[in-house]
């Protein structure tokens, strides 16, 4: 009777089953739209707080490329030369921009507008990042679904969506690469996963046109091209290789490295760069596995040794060959055939300085600021940095701020609750290890080094960072669970066993009945041989154990699984009230609008906008601006002036140049910039309220840069005993400077006299002198930034004496810009 009885309860289980899955689909659905509707609108405090306006500096860049396209078309975007930005040189934008940004929102754009819905390119241009990165928690739901499972994925993207190093990123105004970057990195990663779990060729095939996105997107795709084949030796060393893993790995860098090279701004270096030898050297091993695969499963176990004795001979030459013509390649490069990113992030001792820098947490929302010393303890900060491969080659490089290691408190501020989870997360992983978890781990690994080396790759590190804490919760609320129900279930059966008296006896007779029937079926089929018996009980014995080993830990008493589901949750609510401070104080502010709070209120500085509004309205078009290169692409952007330096700094002897001016005393610095026929020259300045980005902070590194290029130009000139003062124990090179004085001229005005700098927090050393070269046209509200005109050069005029010239060279009117005409024209 007992086997009938169990057919019966097996025939209605199909149904409930595909029903409660089809429930789950659809719940995980709505889930997931939630999860998305979260991500879009905890990027929108900066819309809500401030206005639908563009952030930060490299946004208009690309905000001016957008409006190029989509009012000229495709073909005049690759073939642009723009004569506003690197005077006299230009650029060419076609051929030295990532497009995948500014395609992206030309054609949502025009989609738009195909469908009668009237929004500008700004406003477009400005939500794309909040709209990408509700796409990337659904592309890291799919991609924690492979490793671990659907529970796991949506915590994952819940987690994401929320992540505050991600926010910092992608809020709304954010119009830079990586607000659509890390939707591909992670959409690459995923289908490279899921091949790897299915094997099929279509998702390779996808995961390279995914691939193909990400190099259109962002310079960071060699991210991804040197962590999947190291996945992919990974997997052949650790003996796992397989026709999933050739299928993954095979088509992507065939396919995925001809269509990265269709790129203008990529091109040959496809091919040609360090950063892509990596997935080649791991091609031309996976096809050796291959082949050695293939021929065991041809030949007999002594013709196989002979055979792959001869494979691995042929495949070592052919490996010492290609090694030899990559070092002959790399050797012709001075660089090794590195970028110089490259090497910044490969210098170990860029990581040990990030592991070794004291713990001050950097100014929220100053993530594009330039390393900004203070005068008390800027000796030891600045003696730190110099020690690195980036400071001493290409200053250029670690002038940046993002380019800096980060501090440990920035890993609490940017990823809080997960940077505990993640071990937690990592020992899921193991149990069991398959190839996608082992691929996770490994991109686990690797971000936390690179963020470690560059506080702007704390980014990449944020997706795993969520991707692990995931799996760690979603396991830990699977244990709580089950250890919850097997209470209630245990409890239930007492209660039923008590409430009844004939009843316990029906529900004990049937299992023990069962088991006799069982055990008679299970002598029948031992009696043939001893053989069978010994295998079979072995093979019955295993299973038990195995079960009894497993069930054991992941069963906890009620009270403490209690206690802990409580804490979790408690965790939770304290990763939702940290993101969304995050979001709408820390990350939400943009940098062209700037807000302090005092004890009178809320103050709005809007200098900047205001500077590049007087340039636009009082100057002519075709004046040509000055100023140090974080503000070329907003000066062009927002003043439509042209400019000699911007943020593409992709030539570092003009920026040195215009750093050699700025170090330089007036009058070599007015012949300086009168060889690049410039007009005005713009300063950042905040000594009066108290910015800390401004240029005087940023100076030792335009004396560093020119000084790279122009050996006149001596560091020590400018420091008193190793450190930067501008005080009256600043060196006199310092005082006389162009940059000091355009930075400090009629200071005094503003408190009496005393000249005192807020943000250095000391009385300025030269207080009272007048400019000869230079001229102030303009000064915003707040002082926070300053514009200065060359005056004309006096005319020299034959058979006149010295006294003569100095009266006329007084009649001029430098304010009217009124000369006297030249009599011998």
């Amino acid at each position: 009777m007992a086997v009938p009885i169990d057919n019966n309860l097996t025939k209605p289980t199909p149904p409930s089953s595909t029903l409660r899955f089809a429930f789950g689909n659809v719940l995980a659905f709505f889930i997931l739209l939630l999860i998305g509707v979260l991500a879009f609108s905890i990027r929108l405090f900066s819309v809500i707080k401030y206005e639908s306006v563009i952030h930060e500096f490299d946004p208009y860049f690309n905000y001016r490329v957008t409006q190029f396209l989509t009012k000229n078309g495709i073909y005049d975007f690759w073939n642009w030369f723009d004569d506003r930005t690197w005077y006299p040189l230009g650029r060419v934008i076609g051929g030295t921009v990532y497009p995948g940004l500014t395609l992206t929102a030309g054609t949502i754009w025009k989609v738009l507008q195909s469908l009668n819905i009237p929004l500008s390119v700004e406003t477009v241009c400005v939500f794309t990042a909040p709209v990408f990165s509700a796409f990337a928690s659904w592309a890291a739901y799919l991609l924690t679904k492979e490793v671990k499972g659907t529970g796991a994925g949506l915590t994952a993207a819940v987690l994401l969506a929320m992540v505050p190093s991600y926010i910092s990123r992608s809020v709304a105004g954010s119009y830079d690469n990586e607000a659509v970057a890390i939707f591909a990195l992670i959409f690459t990663f995923y289908l490279y996963v899921k091949t790897l779990n299915t094997g099929s060729l279509f998702y390779a095939t996808l995961n390279s046109i995914a691939y193909f996105y990400m190099v259109c997107s962002w310079g960071g795709y060699t991210f991804i091209i040197n962590l999947i084949p190291m996945h992919v030796l990974l997997c052949i060393v650790t003996g796992r290789y397989s026709s999933r893993l050739y299928i993954a790995y095979a088509p992507l860098v065939v396919l995925g490295t001809l269509l990265a090279a269709l790129v203008p701004v990529v091109g040959f270096n496809a091919v040609m760069t360090s950063e892509h030898f990596a997935s080649f050297l791991v091609f031309i091993v996976i096809h050796v596995v291959a082949l050695a695969y293939y021929i065991k499963g041809m030949l007999s176990p002594k013709m196989f040794k002979v055979a792959a004795t001869l494979v691995v001979s042929v495949g070592l030459v052919v490996c010492c060959a290609v090694v030899a013509v990559l070092v002959a390649v790399v050797a012709s490069s001075p660089t090794k055939g590195w970028s110089g990113r490259s090497l910044s992030l490969l210098d170990p001792l860029r990581l040990a300085l990030g592991w070794s820098r004291a713990l001050d947490l950097p100014v929220p929302g100053q993530r594009h600021s330039r390393l900004a010393p203070s005068v008390p303890g800027y000796k030891t900060q600045y003696q730190a940095v110099k020690k690195t491969y980036a400071s001493k080659y290409i200053p250029i490089i670690a002038s940046v701020s993002e380019h800096q290691p980060p501090t440990w408190p920035s890993y609490f501020m940017d990823l809080n609750v997960l940077a505990f989870l993640v071990p937690a997360g990592i020992i899921a992983c193991f149990s069991p290890l398959s190839d996608a978890s082992s691929f996770v781990i490994l991109y686990l690994v690797m971000s936390v080094y690179f963020s470690g080396v560059m506080v702007r790759l704390m980014l990449v590190l944020a997706p795993a960072a969520c991707i692990m804490s995931g799996i760690a919760l979603s396991e830990a609320f699977d244990v709580f669970t089950r250890s919850i129900k097997f209470y209630i279930s245990n409890l239930s059966e007492s209660l039923q066993i008590d409430a009844g008296d004939t009843v316990p006896g029906n529900n004990v007779s049937p299992p023990s009945d069962v088991l006799k029937n069982d055990k008679k079926e299970d002598m029948l089929k031992e009696r043939p041989s001893r053989k069978n018996k010994k295998k079979e009980k072995e093979n019955i014995e295993k299973p038990s154990v195995k079960s009894k080993t497993e069930k054991r830990p992941l069963v906890l008493p009620v009270e403490a699984s209690f206690f802990a589901l409580f804490l979790t949750v408690l965790l939770g609510g304290f990763y939702v009230v940290h993101s969304v401070w995050a979001a709408a104080e820390a990350y939400s502010a943009p940098s062209i609008v700037l807000t302090s709070h005092s004890h009178d209120g809320l103050h709005v500085f809007d200098d900047f906008r205001e500077a590049y509004a007087w340039l636009s309205h009082n100057t002519e078009v075709d004046d040509k601006v000055a100023s140090w290169w974080d503000y070329g692409y907003q000066t062009t952007a927002m003043a439509n002036r042209t400019v000699i330096v911007d943020n593409n700094t992709w030539n570092n002897t003009h920026i040195a140049t215009v750093g050699t001016a700025m170090s330089s005393p007036e009058k070599a610095a007015w012949e300086i910039f009168n060889s690049l026929d410039v007009k005005y020259v713009l300063v950042v300045f905040g000594g009066l309220v108290g910015y800390p980005s401004d240029d005087i902070n940023k100076f030792l590194w335009m004396v560093r840069i020119g000084g790279g290029v122009f050996p006149h130009i001596k560091e020590p000139d400018y420091l008193r005993d190793g450190q930067y003062r501008i005080d009256s124990q600043a060196t006199p090179t310092m005082l006389n400077s162009l940059m000091y004085k355009l930075s400090y001229f009629r200071f005094v005005e503003t408190d009496g006299g005393k000249g005192y700098d807020r943000v250095r927090r000391t009385e300025i050393g030269r207080k009272h002198f007048k400019l000869t070269h230079f001229e102030e046209v303009f000064t915003t509200h707040h002082w926070m930034v300053r514009i200065y005109k060359l005056k004309p050069q006096k005319n020299r005029i034959r058979g006149k004496t010295k006294k003569s010239k100095s009266k006329t060279s007084y009649t001029t009117t430098p304010r009217s810009g009124t000369v006297k005409k030249n009599p011998w024209h």
